[in-house]
């Protein structure tokens, strides 16, 4: 019979009553570690072991030396978890017929009360996210477990567990149980719109500083890691008519296209520009409102593409590969606004001073009344010169705004697709050249509720996740491959 020792950081004896009573009265539970207050309460099976979370190397070394049984049933979050039927002995069964290094499973939440399922998604080589959700159960083979402890080098403060996990997936596979196995009690009420700026929260940073360094020395044991190297680029020998060109797809946006047009139109540069909007057949008054900007400004090229199968990356090849697109294609949303009437300027300039194939600037976020709201400004200043492209495998997205140097994009092509399309160019054009950045606030990102991603179920978050952790695997891969 196979044992388990559970660990609870960080719990009060109300969010452990209904998991205790569960793993209590399991034959394959040995220990229950919790605080030492808690474990005298419990009694049974509880064991004192102090440690408030997971995210120092420290407590994750004392974790794995005191453990002595085959299995380790770690919970990562302080609430209230209910095991379903037999969850105990289902985690052991695959994980016994899988060998994996650790299993984890769909669940249940309970929000204000209400019951719904959470399915989480199959963990893959590419799902190097230091956000990735397993939820908040992980079945650990303790022996997978210890051999990764032993290969952790880093002396970490908010990134140990996340080493951890990269750690025994160098080794041993990461095993998602497609059902639903526990119910836990889901406070954060927020909707995705909100959500998915956590990582690049200012207040973060310490952690994301961690976070890169542990992600870098897991890309250099699996040789994914690229060196600081880069393709050089020699812009004088391109012919194009225009220096820039603003490239916006989109479809049903009569409330705010023209705040965008004319945040475009006011750009004070040395150079020519245009504007390429590819209206993607829009049903509402786009169009005609577009045909009109066209008639006025010899500056606006009105694209009506004749495929009707395009998602944004499909509008924006339509744009690339038009004929007046001139040498450097900048990105901007239907939904924005440049921050000034310099932006233009400053995203050549440094094309120029980086010699770069892509350049990304920095934004803010404001409602739509253009006032500040929470976390504010996304800097991405996680982007080193050195090691950006590294670390872009680890983070969720490279910020705003985007622009291209044009034959290499038109070279590439962008996936025909309406989410993540820019970010796999982002990774795919790293992987050579280099990527310049902008970090003072040049884009305003209007959030609102017709945001394409304001309040995304978890069928959809899920998918929109499988795909950016499949972008990550290919781009793994092709760095691997060029480094053999």
């Amino acid at each position: 019979m196979k044992t388990i020792s559970c660990f609870f950081p960080n719990a009060n004896t109300s969010e452990l009553k209904n998991a205790a009573a569960v793993l209590q009265e399991n034959e394959f539970v040995e220990k229950i570690f919790v605080e030492a207050d808690i474990a005298n309460e419990l009694g049974g099976k509880a064991e004192a072991f102090s440690f408030k979370n997971y995210t120092s190397t420290k407590s994750i070394k004392a974790l794995a030396e005191i453990v002595t049984t085959d299995y380790v049933l770690l919970v990562t979050k302080a609430t209230d978890i209910r095991f379903g039927q037999y969850a105990i002995e289902r985690f052991t069964e695959v994980a016994e017929n899988t060998g994996a290094g650790f299993v984890y499973s769909d669940y249940m939440e309970l929000k204000e009360g209400k019951a719904s399922v959470h399915p989480v998604i199959d963990y893959q080589v590419g799902s190097l996210r230091d956000d990735f959700n397993f939820g908040p159960v992980l079945f650990v083979n303790a022996k997978a477990l210890k051999e990764a402890v032993a290969a952790m080098t880093l002396e970490l403060d908010h990134a140990a567990l996340y080493s951890l996990r990269l750690k025994i997936s160098q080794k041993s596979d990461l095993v998602r149980i497609p059902e639903f196995l526990y119910t836990l009690d889901e406070t954060d009420l927020r909707k995705t719109g909100q959500k998915i700026f956590d990582y690049v929260d200012p207040k973060n940073r310490a952690v994301q500083i961690e976070m890169e360094q542990a992600a870098t020395e897991h890309l250099k044991d699996i040789d994914a890691w690229l060196a600081p190297k880069f393709d050089k680029i020699d812009f004088a020998d391109k012919d194009f008519a225009k220096k820039a060109s603003v490239i916006i797809p989109i479809r049903n946006r009569e409330k705010v296209i023209e705040d965008a047009v004319n945040s475009v139109l006011s750009q004070k540069t040395d150079f020519d520009f245009n504007l390429i909007i590819v209206d993607n057949h829009s049903t509402d008054n786009t169009t005609e409102i577009l045909a009109n900007y066209a008639k006025k400004d010899a500056r606006v090229v009105h694209v009506i593409p004749e495929r009707t199968d395009l998602g944004i990356g499909g509008c924006w090849n339509e744009g690339v590969q038009h004929a007046e697109c001139g040498l450097f294609a900048i990105q901007l949303d239907s939904d924005d606004i440049y921050k000034d009437e310099y932006t233009l300027q400053k995203v050549v300039d440094t094309f120029y001073k980086e010699n770069c194939a892509m350049v990304v600037g920095t934004y803010q976020l404001v409602n739509f009344d253009l006032e500040e709201i929470p976390p504010g400004i996304i800097d991405h200043k996680e982007w080193t010169p050195d090691n950006g492209r590294n670390n872009a495998l680890r983070i969720n997205g490279l910020g705003a705004p985007r622009a291209f140097y044009t034959p290499v994009l038109r070279d590439i092509k962008v996936p025909n697709v309406s989410y993540g399309e820019d970010y796999a160019l982002g990774l795919s054009i790293s992987r050579n050249y280099q990527i310049g950045r902008i970090y003072d606030n040049i884009y305003l990102c209007r959030r609102w509720d017709e945001n394409s991603d304001a309040a995304l179920d978890i069928v959809k978050m899920n998918n929109h996740n499988v795909y950016k952790d499949r972008v990550r695997t290919f781009e793994l891969k092709a760095r691997q491959r060029k480094n053999a």
